[in-house]
């Protein structure tokens, strides 16, 4: 009998620069790991299930971008993710998926907040998973630079709009 080799994991790493936001600035928002909707576009849903938040062990459950199904109708794509470590000297986290609807097994991601010389901040996002049944690494990958850069402006404009409503009250 034949076995089939296991396919490697697709892994890939994306980067967004933030030109008006330093990582002291962003890091807070990326490490409370329980408001991802507030920034992940097309996230309507993110809350926590299990443990504090922040705390390595903590569960979060996300829902809400749409994938679409065998019959052509929208289902609701949902995940419950468990935060694995939290660095906050490197301004990192790491989480995996521990059960969901969207298809990735043996998921494992890391986001990190890295300063960069002078202003802003540059945010990374690396992801391993099992090849997924259906779907093309480079498109996952393609997927991962937009949400990331769709989640990287609404941090920025949080910032910028503190900033300057502090301005203003001054």
């Amino acid at each position: 009998m034949e076995q089939k080799c296991p396919e490697p994991k697709w892994e890939a790493k994306v980067s967004t620069k933030l030109a008006k936001a330093s990582a002291d600035q962003i890091w807070p928002l990326c490490k409370d790991f329980f408001n991802l909707h507030k920034w992940f576009p097309g996230l309507s849903v993110c809350h926590g299930i299990h443990g504090s938040n922040g705390e390595p062990g903590c569960i979060r459950y996300c829902a809400g971008l749409s994938l679409p199904t065998e019959g052509g109708e929208q289902a609701v794509s949902w995940a419950k993710e468990r935060l694995i470590a939290i660095d906050h000297e490197k301004k990192s986290i790491t989480y995996e998926i521990v059960e969901g609807n969207i298809g990735f097994n043996s998921y494992v991601s890391t986001l990190k907040v890295v300063p960069r010389g002078g202003d802003g901040c540059v945010m990374e996002w690396s992801f391993a998973v099992d090849p997924v049944e259906g779907w093309k690494f480079e498109d996952l990958v393609k997927s991962y630079e937009e949400w990331l850069q769709g989640m990287a402006q609404k941090m920025e404009e949080d910032v910028v709009g503190k900033i300057k409503a502090e301005k203003e009250q001054v």
